[in-house]
């Protein structure tokens, strides 16, 4: 097992449809907003930006994101990661009754030394920060849909 590679997935549950849900995600640009620990996005251009993240620990990753893949209709959005994470992450977004379900994967490879060098015994605290990261970007985004 390469220790620096983790694999995240979350599944929420949201009382809109993907129709309202989908352009919210689609919006980088305005996850801070929303999201406490989306600390800043820049965009470079249409389709790329520079995320900087900094959840529960004393710590903040940036990285830049580039579009792979925006398709309203089968409801994906996916980005390539470069710089302090490398990887990709993905939203798929399906119906579920009136609401949604909003799938996200993540697969990547931490850049930074002082995450590389505690990658062992840190692990589990890492994995718990990506956990309370997404819970609170849930609580968010349901505050967000609740106001539109």
């Amino acid at each position: 097992m390469e220790w620096t590679h983790y694999r995240f997935h979350a599944r929420w549950s949201l009382p809109a449809p993907p129709a309202v849900v989908y352009p919210a995600l689609e919006r980088a640009e305005e996850y801070p907003r929303w999201w406490p620990q989306v600390r800043e996005v820049k965009r470079i251009d249409d389709t790329t930006g520079v995320i900087s993240i900094r959840a529960s620990l004393p710590y903040t990753l940036t990285f830049t994101a580039r579009e792979v893949r925006r398709d309203p209709v089968g409801g994906v959005l996916e980005i390539a990661m470069t710089g302090a994470l490398e990887g990709w992450a993905r939203w798929t977004l399906t119906a579920d009754g009136s609401g949604t379900l909003a799938r996200y994967d993540q697969e990547v490879d931490v850049n930074r030394p002082l995450l590389r060098r505690f990658a062992v015994p840190g692990r589990p605290v890492f994995r718990l920060n990506h956990a309370l990261m997404m819970r609170a970007g849930r609580r968010g985004l349901l505050a967000l849909l609740e106001a539109v």
